[in-house]
């Protein structure tokens, strides 16, 4: 079995990811090649477009959002993630019992004895009338029947996991602060949410997920793409495409899955310097992230850092603000790449200041 190296991962990693070349994809084309974009933060989502997407316009994104066409919804490992409206519609019921575990994973001491089922009615009905409301509004709604888990934790379950949610522009919107306004996902988009696989039955969401995942993210092992849904339940939807699939070996001896024709470049194409925004699923889509993040600087990749990739790996973080693009390295550069990073700096701050500003600088090596 042919074992790829870790460089070539690296590079499969970035063609997928659109990071090889920026792409002239529509922004609704490019959300639903990466199967979505992590969206915690509103506005990092336009920065992982910028790093994809030739001539990329923030209104476009923003257009999609009040057009109805993507949504910003929990989803993928419990956190928001802003995806197409098909996605969401296809996809959410495969997470339903993944979202209800990890709401109970955090407050099933105040959530204990309480049938879900009965709360999930009861939200439903809350929200019937179409009225938009933050989480603390649905909790306000409930606590009378519900008064002993506290608030948060009745309004975490309900919007989280039991009613499928869609927060509402203009949270998300370009350049706009907003707080979350809930509204169910089958009320914005005025259409059903396919349900969860019977049991024992054929299981196509997981198989669309398996497949799609792959196309983005592959070669990667069955490990990486739990890590990245939060799905443990796909080895039947993996074993159900696995004829479709061709597989490898990475120098850790794990076998990799992928698509016999996505794109798998030589691991000596040349990469370029790419301005990643917070929590890009680049990093955090995998189990193993050893292809894209030293492990020495993995904990990066979860504290929220805006990453650079230099030659196709983790080797600063940055931060904008009032003195432009600031960029702090994890590792040494060379002259060449500081003159690289502080290029595509330049372009970055430039894109968040919407044409004001270029400043770009490395504080150290």
């Amino acid at each position: 079995m042919t074992v790829l190296s870790t460089r070539a991962l690296n590079r499969a990693t970035l063609a997928r990811q659109l990071l090889l070349d920026r792409a002239g994809l529509r922004p609704l084309d490019a959300v639903s090649h990466l199967g979505g974009l992590q969206a915690q933060e509103p506005q990092e989502p336009y920065v992982g477009l910028h790093a994809r997407l030739r001539a990329f316009a923030p209104a476009e994104l923003s257009a999609l959002l009040t057009g109805r066409q993507v949504v910003r919804t929990h989803l993928m490992r419990r956190t928001v993630h802003l995806v197409t409206a098909e996605d969401a519609l296809a996809w959410r019921g495969r997470h339903e019992a993944m979202l209800r575990q990890r709401v109970l994973g955090v407050y099933r001491a105040e959530l204990a004895g309480i049938d879900l089922d009965d709360l999930a009615e009861a939200a439903r009905a809350v929200m019937a009338d179409g009225r938009p409301r933050t989480m603390a509004e649905v909790a306000r709604e409930l606590a009378g029947r519900w008064p002993q888990p506290g608030k948060r934790a009745l309004g975490e379950m309900v919007v989280a996991a039991l009613v499928p949610m869609a927060q509402l522009p203009p949270r998300g919107l370009w350049r706009q602060k907003a707080g979350v306004r809930n509204l169910p996902l089958t009320t914005w988009l005025g259409r059903d949410i396919e349900p969860p696989p019977a049991p024992g039955g054929a299981d196509r969401a997981g198989e669309a997920l398996v497949r799609r995942y792959l196309a983005a993210y592959g070669p990667a092992a069955s490990a990486d793409l739990r890590a990245w849904c939060g799905l443990a339940g796909l080895p039947s939807a993996v074993a159900a495409v696995r004829d479709e699939l061709v597989s490898f070996r990475d120098e850790r001896g794990r076998l990799l899955l992928d698509l016999p024709d996505a794109p798998r470049p030589d691991s000596g194409t040349p990469a370029p310097v790419r301005f990643l925004p917070a929590f890009d699923n680049a990093v955090l889509g995998y189990h193993d992230r050893s292809r894209v993040i030293d492990d020495a600087h993995r904990g990066l990749s979860v504290a929220g850092e805006r990453m650079v990739l230099v030659d196709g790996r983790v080797a600063a973080t940055w931060s904008a603000g009032e003195t432009g693009v600031v960029v702090r390295p994890v590792r040494r550069l060379t002259r060449a790449e500081k003159e690289e990073v502080t290029e595509e700096g330049r372009g970055v701050a430039m894109f968040l200041s919407e044409g004001k500003d270029a400043r770009a600088g490395i504080v150290a090596a």
